[in-house]
């Protein structure tokens, strides 16, 4: 492959029909603004031009659009039954103690009642305690603080997801 040609797996979601192409965006994220900007742009030349595209369109999401994107994501330790996608990011959480879980949904709690939202972080590769560590610092935040970490979290998880789609073959 030379620097200038697209990878395959790219190339077949630049290939994709508009309804594919929107529901596996859509899959990564659930705001739909944010997919449906991806989907305008499209076809991308190399996996960091949809990266980057992604992120530009993260930092400019309404609030709405943000809670919007939040909303499809799963407490911490409590991922959707029958979603692999998030079973595998929260493997961190997978054979902790009964006494860490119980923690991380007092704390999931405390935060969702603070915020108004679920406690976001891009987990994957964080261990339960690091997750559990993460959410006691974060509560302290003020609110417009911990939006804008929100928001680089969900551009993490974002990248994390693209790549899936973009590195199939």
């Amino acid at each position: 492959m030379t620097s200038t040609s697209t990878p395959p797996g790219l190339a077949r979601f630049n290939a994709l029909e508009e309804h594919a192409a929107f529901a596996a965006l859509h899959e990564a994220c659930a705001s739909t603004a944010w997919a449906e900007a991806l989907l305008a742009a499209r076809p991308y030349a190399t996996p960091d031009d949809l990266y980057a595209a992604s992120d530009a369109e993260m930092a400019e999401l309404s609030a709405e659009d943000l809670a919007e994107a939040m909303a499809g994501h799963p407490p911490i330790g409590r991922p959707k039954p029958g979603d692999p996608t998030s079973a595998r990011e929260q493997r961190g959480m997978a054979g902790v103690s009964e006494e860490l879980k119980t923690e991380m949904l007092e704390l999931n709690l405390a935060y969702q009642e603070k915020f108004g939202h679920v406690f976001l972080i891009c987990a994957t590769g964080r261990t339960g305690e690091q997750m559990r560590d993460a959410v006691k610092e974060r509560i302290g935040n003020a609110p417009e603080r911990e939006r804008e970490i929100v928001r680089i979290e969900l551009g993490k998880i974002n990248r994390i997801r693209l790549a899936r789609i973009v590195e199939e073959d």
